[in-house]
């Protein structure tokens, strides 16, 4: 069984940071493509940012300068820095990974189940 685990999110005035974690763990040969989306009341889930396991990244246009993405392979753990945070940053923060059974199969795409962000202006 493989889950991702995310921890770090809160409240937070604008203008503050705060970071997220997302851990994979479980029967797991190999991660791929590692990243974060959000959902803001109302809207579509959308990109945050993404990084491969060489650390290459993606932001969204709307966060970049202000969140990096950091990965450690060893853990299989990525880290949000999120930085400069705005009111409209305000959502359910989840991870995301591309993840190879060690018992085989196909890779897969795996969530976490979410974690509150939320930005006061």
């Amino acid at each position: 069984q493989v889950q991702l685990v995310e921890s770090g999110g809160g409240l937070v005035q604008a203008g503050g940071s705060l970071r997220l974690s997302c851990a994979a763990s479980g029967s797991i040969f190999s991660i791929k493509i590692m990243g974060w989306y959000r959902q803001a009341p109302g809207k579509q889930r959308e990109l945050v940012a993404t990084i491969t396991t060489g650390g290459s990244t993606n932001y969204a246009d709307s966060v970049k300068g202000r969140f990096t993405l950091s990965r450690d392979n060893a853990k299989n753990t990525v880290y949000l820095q999120m930085n400069s945070l705005k009111p409209e940053d305000t959502a359910v923060y989840y991870c995301n990974a591309d993840i190879l059974s060690a018992y085989g199969g196909d890779w897969l795409d795996y969530w976490g189940q979410g974690t509150q962000v939320t930005v006061s202006s």
